[in-house]
């Protein structure tokens, strides 16, 4: 598993995740992979959480869906939110995405579901509810934190707790 967390605060949006894969229960993969990637020139950046093959296969279709709409955030996340609870290969992938751009913040699962979060923080993962207690602590009670550093101490406690989040965390902003 692992842990994702955006954050928008002070007119910015920072995302941080962790670097740990793990096979099963009690196997760590890998502690360096980059769950954290920009895409359609650079102008989205997304995380995502689940099966590895899966979040590429969610990313390539979602870039093609961000082509087809001339980068229109929302309604591309409602397109792929769409098409992955028709499409019998995409219905069996297992992972969810965190997507922004320089105005929207998004979350979007398999489920259908495109949610645009009321106190701008989104977290998912194994450790996805604790980052994301810890974020919007964070800039309810600290005005001396950014959101990059924000995402990251989020995902930074997630790890204390959660056995699958590890603390080699990667972070980008727009």
């Amino acid at each position: 598993m692992t842990t994702i967390c955006a954050v928008r605060y002070q007119n910015k949006t920072a995302i941080a995740g962790d670097g740990q894969v793990t096979a099963g229960e009690k196997t760590v993969m890998k502690a360096s992979a980059h769950k954290v990637r920009r895409i359609f020139n650079d102008q989205v950046i997304i995380g995502f959480a689940g099966g590895v093959a899966d979040a590429f296969t969610l990313e390539d279709w979602f870039e093609k869906k961000l082509q087809a709409y001339s980068g229109n955030l929302k309604r591309s996340a409602v397109e792929l939110a769409q098409d992955w609870r028709k499409d019998p290969t995409l219905q069996k992938l297992e992972a969810m995405m965190i997507a922004f751009n320089r105005t929207d913040l998004l979350l979007i699962s398999g489920n259908g579901e495109v949610i645009e979060p009321d106190e701008d923080v989104i977290a998912i993962g194994s450790g996805g509810n604790f980052a994301q207690a810890a974020a919007i602590a964070m800039i309810r009670h600290s005005s001396q934190m950014n959101a990059s550093q924000i995402a990251q101490e989020a995902i930074n406690i997630a790890s204390d707790i959660d056995i699958f989040t590890n603390k080699n965390i990667i972070t980008d902003q727009l």
